[in-house]
């Protein structure tokens, strides 16, 4: 079963997508969150091997990118599809709001720091597309950003937005052009459902950590968020670094789309384990003979 090329899923050419025509509550051929665990587990597996020879290999890198409303369920989907893999090989960034030595470079920089180096899986919790997502929504935090010429809100033009698109577009060729293989994710979570997660941090004891009023005030924008990321996928979706849009209600669904994704495309990058020559070969046959009399 993969959901790798599923055009429900697999968005390459952004021109015509539409948010709207996603279901968030989207199975695809999983029955049942039993089957949604066996794909997973299978997956997980997969992921574990593959992950072993791009580490021996170190000639490419995986950089998953993960973006999501709040409650969608980030977290733990890294947490579950990636669970077992070599932490050698393996680093989580997380992008909170910009500090003020990030502030001081360009909009990119930060996130062309935390890339994964050859034979790393490199994860983005939140992204560079916070700059045109909670930027777009929230224009007030780029004026924050002192970038020469814009002063106002009313400097905010389309322009501007396009040549930020542009500039990421550029940005993740450069990366896929140099061996990192992109994967970018978009939980697609339901209002609904986010309105349940959301009674449940406060219904639920054991969940009152996660609650933080500010959320709400960001899902009063809910129109403005779907409008962001529309425009988002719509302009930065590529055949060399690809969004998928997962639905996000059922979260052993979303976990066991993710997974096969990851463990395909891993699959799909035929790595393997690098070649022993003759003097590598002769020096361990002495060091054997050596071990061997101790």
């Amino acid at each position: 079963m993969q959901f790798l090329n599923d055009p429900k899923l697999k968005i390459t050419e952004g021109g015509n997508f539409l948010l709207s025509n996603h279901l968030t509550n989207y199975s695809s051929s999983i029955s049942s969150e039993k089957e949604a665990d066996k794909i997973l587990k299978k997956a997980t597996k997969n992921i574990y091997k593959e992950q072993r020879k791009l580490y021996a290999a170190d000639n490419h890198s995986l950089l998953c990118v993960f973006q999501a409303m709040d409650a969608a369920g980030k977290d733990s989907t890294v947490r579950h599809v990636f669970t077992g893999v070599n932490p050698a090989g393996f680093e989580v960034t997380s992008f909170k709001a910009p500090s003020k030595e990030e502030l001081d470079h360009d909009f990119l920089w930060r996130c062309n720091k935390a890339a994964p180096g050859r034979g790393m899986i490199g994860i983005f919790n939140r992204s560079h597309y916070e700059e045109v997502l909670v930027c777009k929504v929230h224009p007030g935090y780029v004026i924050g950003q002192n970038i020469p010429g814009i002063d106002s809100i009313d400097d905010l033009t389309p322009t501007f937005w396009d040549d930020r698109y542009e500039s990421i577009r550029n940005w993740e060729n450069h990366l896929a052009k140099n061996g990192t293989v992109i994967l970018k994710f978009f939980l697609n979570v339901g209002k609904d459902e986010q309105k349940a997660r959301f009674l449940s941090r406060i219904d639920e004891e054991k969940k009152n950590w996660k609650f933080n009023s500010g959320d709400l005030k960001e899902r009063a924008l809910w129109p403005a968020y779907m409008q962001a990321y529309q425009d988002a996928i719509q302009h930065n979706a590529s055949p060399q670094a690809p969004w998928y849009v997962i639905p996000a209600d059922n979260k052993p669904i979303m976990r066991a789309m993710v997974a096969n994704i990851v463990a395909e495309t891993l699959k799909n990058m035929n790595l393997q384990f690098p070649d022993v020559g003759q003097k590598e070969k002769d020096e361990m046959a002495v060091a054997n003979r050596v071990l061997e009399n101790e």
